[in-house]
């Protein structure tokens, strides 16, 4: 069985009183007090800074509690009392910052919105609509269909139609209007 030493005698510790406590963590820096004090006085002048930097006043609260969260964490480090409003002040301009940066950087990381397309029905409806017209166009005589096709689907002009066929410009405009004419007879009547 192991032998424990006994613990060497250490000096007696001495305990400080109340008064002398107090003047020692004033001197070490922002009392607790100080700092409620300055919470009561200038909440809402803190607020009103943060309201200028951010949009919406629930952020706006939650930076300024912050800013005395953090002040209050490393109030030994504020040494003159009188610099407590100023550091507090830059504290909510640093965190009012960080809010920015992180809603900029959330907004560049968000997704992009898929692009509207049409609903199934809508598909199936152009398709009756696509299939109706090719029918309608097989029903057209050889040169009204080539005209049509040349002019609205490869998008050439009359002029080109007439060079591509080897027929003359007034052709071109007389087939164009007949098989229009046709078509708009053949899409309209019932199926």
């Amino acid at each position: 069985m192991p032998v424990i030493a006994p613990m060497p005698a250490a000096r007696p510790t001495r305990i400080p009183n109340q008064r002398e406590d107090a003047e020692d963590v004033a001197a070490a820096g922002t009392t607790v007090d100080h700092l409620t004090e300055t919470y009561r006085a200038h909440y809402r002048s803190l607020l009103g800074l943060a309201a200028l930097l951010l949009d919406d006043t629930a952020s706006c609260e939650d930076v300024v509690q912050e800013a005395f969260i953090r002040v209050h964490s490393a109030r030994k480090r504020v040494r003159d009392p009188e610099k407590t409003l100023a550091y507090l002040r830059q504290t909510v301009v640093n965190l009012s910052r960080s809010a920015l940066r992180r809603r900029i950087l959330g907004l560049k990381l968000l997704s992009k919105p898929m692009p509207d397309m049409a609903s199934a029905e809508e598909g199936a409806y152009d398709q009756l609509e696509r299939d109706s017209l090719i029918k309608a166009m097989k029903g057209l005589q050889r040169r009204q269909r080539e005209v049509l096709v040349l002019r609205y689907f490869a998008d050439m002009t009359e002029a080109q139609v007439a060079e591509t066929l080897g027929i003359s410009l007034g052709s071109v405009k007389a087939y164009g209007s007949r098989g229009i004419a046709a078509l708009r007879i053949a899409m309209e009547a019932p199926a």
